[in-house]
């Protein structure tokens, strides 16, 4: 049996997904508006076949070269600047400096005891730790907090090293890990 099937081909989601894609396109480029743009995405979500989904494309002018590079070139810069400001807008951390090795170990929490106190009351009693490691470098370690350590966004399950640049957070607290000059 050559040739094409003589039953319909069912729409896949991935179909739907990329018929949804390319009249969003269309819809920034100008070429519909929006009430047309939200009754075809309500039929590409209802299609049950390919056929009903390429209707859709039909009318439409074919996409030429110059407009994809432009399009895909404004998205760049647009994510580009996003990025830009969204570090530019971020808060400024306090640093958390790091001791002279002849302290081999600091613990962070909010027990008079501690070394590094804070008072937040996200932070436990016994937060966390931080030590000298064999090769010289600094090792933190959560201490079992209710609220947890992380070291750039992503909270510890285990030690871990921490190098100067990094973000330290305990609780709600974040800092900027700085070395001794």
């Amino acid at each position: 049996m050559d040739g094409p099937p003589a039953y319909p081909v069912r729409a896949s989601d991935a179909a739907r997904d990329r018929v949804i894609e390319e009249l969003r396109d269309r819809l920034v480029e100008g070429r519909m508006s929006q009430n047309v743009y939200e009754h075809r995405v309500e039929r590409a979500l209802r299609a049950r076949t390919e056929a009903e989904l390429e209707e859709l494309l039909h009318d439409l002018p074919p996409r030429s070269r110059v407009v994809n590079r432009l399009t895909g070139l404004v998205s760049s810069l647009s994510a580009a600047t996003a990025r830009v400001e969204s570090a530019w807008r971020a808060p400024r951390l306090p640093r958390f400096m790091l001791p002279s090795a002849q302290q081999p170990r600091v613990l962070v929490g909010r027990a008079p005891g501690c070394h590094f106190v804070l008072t937040d009351l996200t932070v436990s009693r016994f937060h966390a730790e931080i030590r000298v490691s064999e090769d010289g470098g600094w090792i933190v370690s959560d201490l079992g907090s209710m609220n947890g350590t992380r070291l750039n966004g992503w909270r510890l399950t285990g030690p871990v090293p921490i190098r100067p640049g990094d973000q330290l957070g305990f609780g709600d607290i974040t800092f900027i890990v700085a070395a001794m000059p």
